[in-house]
């Protein structure tokens, strides 16, 4: 009697663990597929966290934090490389389609001390950053203008609004695969890393294809401000020479590597200017160092 109880008490256990499961799943498809919106710039369907006030709250809250942790920001009424970051990403914004965002009074664009490290990176909401070691690399107003291009297509695509909906969703996801394969001998929290890294590894490929959305909007956001968007192989060449003896193997990259960014971008360039680039697009100027 006490043996047949027991073993229905398990099977009642179980079946209590894939309905809950199945609970979390569904919860988090649904919260996932509420979260729609309407890119105004690129007329995209998207799944978001976070609508446009709520973005540019959180981008402007970070933003002293993020500039803290590579020295500070140089004072662009003081510092002229500082000055031609501001001056190239308002540029950009003001002569291109990233004006019709609802971002557009909210760009900042900040050239950060560290003369090290070579990043340039976007805040949600319209905070840009690069720091001191990318811009030294850099020789003309126009590889600027497809660096702060590129971090504007982040924004403008609001690439880490999706990111937090899609990584809410595989966290509920990889919860409930817990729940569901839990027993007495901790199985479940096994299964609950393994879900959990299939998510990560997917939000990479997400990540990389971002990357190369934001390159295709860099290209046209230059050339709409009037640059040779060839400056864009040039920022490439610099980013390939500076990531020689440590990177990544692709597959756990965030970034694609420089090499196929350049095969990318030449295609790019080709498919917008079939005949040839326009005299009017500029080389730019050299830049204060």
């Amino acid at each position: 009697m006490t043996f047949g109880y027991g073993g229905g008490g398990r099977g009642r256990g179980i079946n209590l663990r894939i309905i809950i499961a199945l609970v979390i799943a569904v919860g988090g498809v649904i919260s996932y597929i509420a979260k729609r919106s309407v890119n105004p710039v690129t007329g995209e369907t998207q799944h978001v966290a976070m609508n446009a006030s709520q973005e540019i709250a959180l981008g402007l809250e970070a933003a002293p934090q993020m500039a803290q942790q590579m020295g500070g920001a140089l004072d662009p009424r003081s510092d002229p490389r500082a000055g031609w970051v501001e001056e190239i990403g308002r540029r950009l914004v003001e002569r291109t389609d990233a004006s019709k965002s609802p971002y557009v009074g909210n760009f900042h664009f900040y050239l950060l001390k560290d003369p090290d490290t070579i990043n340039a990176f976007a805040l949600p909401g319209g905070q840009v950053f690069i720091t001191l070691g990318l811009y030294n690399k850099l020789s003309s107003s126009a590889e600027l203008a497809g660096v702060l291009g590129h971090e504007i297509g982040h924004v403008i695509n609001r690439h880490a609004a999706e990111h937090m909906a899609k990584g809410d969703l595989g966290n509920q996801l990889a919860l409930a695969v817990g729940v569901g394969a839990s027993d007495e001998r901790g199985r479940g929290a096994m299964a609950a890393a393994a879900a959990q890294m299939a998510n990560q590894m997917v939000q990479l490929k997400f990540s990389r294809n971002d990357e190369s959305e934001s390159d295709a909007f860099g290209l046209k956001y230059m050339s709409q401000a009037g640059f040779d968007p060839r400056a864009m192989l040039k920022v490439m060449e610099v980013l390939r020479d500076s990531s020689k003896g440590g990177r990544q193997p692709q597959m756990l990259a965030t970034h694609p590597l420089p090499e196929n960014r350049l095969v990318e971008i030449r295609k790019r360039i080709e498919e917008m200017y079939p005949n040839s680039i326009p005299k009017e697009l500029s080389e730019g100027e050299a830049l204060p160092k």
